[in-house]
């Protein structure tokens, strides 16, 4: 029993990451609970697990004394000196428990531990596998997506390493369509509790994911040298992003880019082809405005003088339709990304109203 119990043991550990040390301290505790309710739920039983010799030993200690009171926990000298020719009132005797009592506790509540020691493992390991990702870029494989039939969400069930998630059809981004076995990036956007047990929130849309991205792709971002300053995203249509540089010798957005523009189309292909504008971060909150409207041309930035965060930007008449955006899309992430109300009008306008009335005939 003990080889086979051993092996079984090293099996778990090598197939789940499970160590073997945490299932033998899982499996003692639960054998000494066991056989425990057999001596008066007395705290003399012990179980000695050997891996290396590959021996357990369940046993009690019986204390020595002059007049037992308790007979599960004492025997008299004379009943010590059977089993110790040498003992003494005050000691303690260990007295193995023969393999009929407790052969059969020990195969059942090893079971019952193991596969309870199993779960509880899988989930501390999911656990600190979250919580060592929390906020990065990870790549994940996709185990199961539900698309079949009239009530199919598109959920999908992920493995990142030896952790599972799940990975609503609402994080994922409008284009995105898996399939088990395939390889997919994901952004662990947040560790929830429950229970002591952590479940990790995956996403594809969060502005966190587009900047992790950038960090993989651009050595500058990732040793510091650039700077992502903001982040506006609408998830699978268009993402804006503000970087500065702190070397004036480095162009943050030519470094972006990348040659030929490779870097920045590796982030665009992992997003499924959402569109990528970057712009270059000022103090100047003019230029900074006007830069984050591209790719739109901008003539005037006119701040309200109240410190409200209002502007009024002036366009020519042919950029108009450019700096507003389909649906208001380019203005709405121009103003996301810069924290300022943004009103667009064109230049033909700010003229007419600038103009003298006529004269009266």
């Amino acid at each position: 029993m003990n080889k086979e119990f051993f092996e079984a043991v090293k099996m778990l550990e090598a197939e789940k990451g499970i160590s073997a040390e945490y299932l033998y301290e899982k499996i003692q505790a639960a054998i000494i609970s066991a056989t425990r309710n057999q001596y008066g739920n007395r705290d003399n039983v012990v179980c000695d697990i050997d891996p290396e010799k590959q021996t357990m030993r369940v046993y009690v200690n019986i204390a020595v004394v002059d007049e037992v009171v308790e007979p599960a926990a004492e025997m008299t000298l004379e009943q010590a000196r059977a089993y110790d020719k040498n003992a003494q009132v005050g000691d303690f005797i260990q007295i193995d428990l023969e393999p009929k009592e407790f052969g059969r506790i020990v195969a059942q509540t090893a079971k019952s531990v193991i596969r309870q020691g199993i779960r509880e493992a899988e989930r501390e390991l999911a656990s600190q596998e979250f919580k060592n990702r929390h906020q990065e870029v990870v790549t994940a494989t996709v185990v199961y997506v539900d698309d079949k039939g009239p009530d199919a969400t598109f959920d999908a069930t992920i493995e990142i390493g030896r952790a599972t998630a799940r990975f609503p059809r609402a994080d994922q981004l409008p284009n995105d369509h898996f399939k088990p076995g395939q390889l997919i990036k994901v952004y662990v956007a947040s560790i929830d509790e429950d229970g002591g047990v952590s479940y990790a929130n995956i996403s594809r849309r969060h502005p966190g994911f587009v900047k992790r991205l950038f960090e993989t792709e651009v050595p500058e971002i990732f040793d510091g040298t650039i700077e992502i300053v903001s982040v506006s995203r609408e998830p699978g249509s268009r993402t804006k992003i503000a970087v500065n540089s702190h070397d004036e010798n480095v162009d943050p957005v030519g470094a972006c880019i990348g040659p030929r523009g490779q870097r920045v189309n590796n982030v665009i292909d992992i997003l499924g082809g959402e569109k990528i504008d970057i712009v270059r971060f000022s103090e100047n909150n003019e230029e900074y405005i006007a830069a984050a409207l591209a790719p739109a041309q901008v003539l005037t930035v006119l701040p309200e003088p109240d410190g409200s965060r209002v502007c009024h930007v002036i366009v020519p008449d042919n950029q108009l339709s450019l700096a507003i955006g389909n649906k208001g899309q380019n203005v709405r992430l121009a103003a996301k990304l810069t924290g300022w109300k943004i009103d667009i009008k064109p230049l033909s306008s700010v003229q007419t109203a600038d103009a003298p009335a006529p004269e009266e005939q």
